[in-house]
Parts: structure tokens; sequence; C-alpha cells
């Protein structure tokens, strides 16, 4: 039988494991709240690239999104994965 949990944490390495979600999670870390059009313009990745990126990691429920007017913007989901994904992220970038 497989356990669950950790079927779910497999899931998230894997989706916070790209190389361009790494960089969009630092970047969210560093900034706490965050727009689509802002990390686009500081990675310089498409829009389109980022909002899907982003999607990915909310599926995974390691960010939370909320529409403000004409832009979504998304903070990172409180929980333990997270807090100890950014210290391992923060100490080797």
């Amino acid at each position: 039988m497989k356990n669950k949990k950790m079927e779910s944490l497999a899931k998230q390495l894997r989706t916070a494991g790209d190389f361009t979600r790494l960089e969009i999670l630092c970047y969210i870390f560093d900034n706490k709240k965050s727009c689509v059009s802002d990390i686009a313009k500081e990675l310089r990745v498409s829009i389109a690239s980022v909002s899907h990126h982003l999607q990915a990691l909310a599926r995974e429920d390691l960010l939370k999104s909320n529409r403000e007017g004409k832009k979504i913007c998304y903070t990172l989901s409180r929980n333990d994965f997270m807090r100890d994904l950014k210290k391992f992220i923060c100490k080797y970038k």
C-alpha cells in the first residue's frame, strides 16, 4: 500500500523542481505577493509561460492566487512544506 502523504510530497517536489519554477518561487519568497506581469518582467519570461508555471504551483497548493482587478497575484501557501522549501532554496540560491 502506498503512503498518500509521500505521494503528495513527491508530486510537490516534482512540481517545484523545474528551473523556471524555482526562479519564480525565489522571486515570491523575496516579494511576498507577486503578480504575473511583475514576475514575467523581472525574470524576462513571457506572461503566458509564467502564468502556466504559477498555475501548476497553485494546483499543488504551493501558491495561492488572488485576482486584483485585471491582475492575478500569487502568495505562498502557508504550510510546513513551503517553509522548509524556502529555507532550502534560499540557502543554495
